[in-house]
């Protein structure tokens, strides 16, 4: 990775400095709880390296989509108090604004060491990147820290703007880690080289198939996708999810990617997602018309599995199937094992992030993987070969 990161910092940079840490807590809440604290445990080893050399730790965040105005079922406070229970012996302190006198009085408060400001969004200009509020949040620190590689896709206001007029401007520990996965996956892979791509459309992936096409060994393809590269190939696809407007596309794939582009060999099919009872697998040759798939089958579970054993670079985006219902989760299952087992043979594992990430949390195999990205969207657009705004902005190492 070429931009600087925290670990570049002197200590004449850090000791008694606020750090304004930009960090992805855009967590679930259920009852005024967080229901899943992953993302702010993966912002720990940053927020307390630098508390450990130091600094003072002002940390900014985003929740779900209020529009630019406060709402009370986006606020942070549950995160704060969640975040307080992961920083034993630390005091979190929230503040109920971002921009405001008060918000810059409490990071001057030297008996703060961690300090959580109210949501970004329910500043009017944090997601049209407002010149004026960018250079107003950078009063808020001495030096400033992204650490969100969830958001690192948004030019706003809190992930790029800032960056621009507080300096240092440098990666935490969780961007530079989800750099060095996903840009070593990209640039300079172990081969064999398999990447899976899964999830319900081609239109959402194509970019991400185009980018890695001429990099891999071998490129997957499951989930509900599959079926518009069936329909390509004159397959009766019953009532599976198809987009008809990629057809083309889909043939084109196929021609270029010959031996390299595998597709399900069979599929689970059942007459709705409400009659998971009537699933059986078929050939996908023989989709009834009046059936749809909702996973891949057991001999391409077998084979894709297979040919992720053999691996020594994976990177999986997207499921298999519907995982949420049974039993069209055992595809998603056996890739998850299967990239685990590749894990313990020495291969580099990647998980891109959304729904596959939180398939393999599912499935207790987070920790069984060699990384597994916070990100999706940004994730998805980094596989793409897309420059990210708010890593863009960050300093350059010398």
């Amino acid at each position: 990775m070429n931009k600087k990161t925290i670990r570049d910092l002197s200590d004449s940079d850090v000791r008694g400095k606020r750090a304004l840490v930009r960090v992805d807590f855009n967590v679930p809440l259920e009852g005024g709880r967080v229901s899943d604290d992953t993302r702010i445990r993966a912002a720990l080893p940053t927020i307390q390296a630098l508390l450990d050399r130091g600094a003072r730790v002002i940390l900014l965040s985003h929740l779900g989509r209020p529009k630019g105005k406060p709402e009370p079922k986006y606020s942070l406070q549950p995160v704060a108090k969640r975040l307080g229970e992961l920083l034993p012996g630390v005091h979190v302190q929230f503040v109920e604004s971002t921009d405001t006198d008060e918000a810059m009085k409490a990071t001057h408060d030297p008996s703060a060491r961690v300090v959580l400001l109210e949501n970004t969004r329910f500043l009017g200009g944090e997601e049209s990147n407002e010149e004026r509020l960018a250079r107003g949040l950078a009063e808020l620190g001495d030096f400033y820290v992204n650490d969100a590689f969830g958001s690192a896709h948004r030019a706003h206001a809190s992930t790029e703007g800032v960056a621009h007029f507080l300096k240092p401007a440098v990666a935490g520990l969780l961007m530079q880690k989800e750099l060095d996965y996903l840009g070593a996956a990209l640039e300079s892979p172990k081969h064999p080289f398999v990447a899976v791509l899964g999830g319900a459309k081609i239109s959402g992936k194509i970019d991400v198939i185009e980018n890695l096409l001429p990099k891999v060994d071998r490129l997957i393809i499951g989930g509900a996708m599959a079926c518009t590269f069936f329909k390509a190939t004159n397959l009766e696809t019953g009532k599976s999810l198809v987009e008809p407007d990629r057809l083309d596309m889909a043939k084109d794939l196929i021609e270029r990617g010959g031996d390299k582009l595998l597709l399900p060999v069979d599929g689970m099919v059942a007459p709705s997602l409400d009659a998971p009872q009537s699933a059986h697998s078929v050939e996908r040759t023989a989709i009834p018309a009046d059936e749809a798939m909702f996973d891949i089958g057991p001999k391409s579970a077998r084979q894709f599995a297979d040919v992720i054993r053999g691996a020594q670079t994976v990177l999986w985006n997207g499921p298999m199937g519907v995982f949420e219902t049974k039993p069209f989760d055992a595809g998603t299952r056996a890739v998850a094992a299967a990239m685990a087992d590749a894990t313990k043979r020495g291969a580099t594992t990647i998980v891109g992030g959304g729904d596959s990430a939180a398939a393999v949390a599912e499935l207790g195999l987070e920790d069984a993987m060699s990384h597994v990205s916070t990100g999706g969207g940004a994730s998805l657009e980094f596989l793409e070969g897309k420059v990210l705004p708010g890593v863009a902005a960050l300093d350059d190492k010398r």
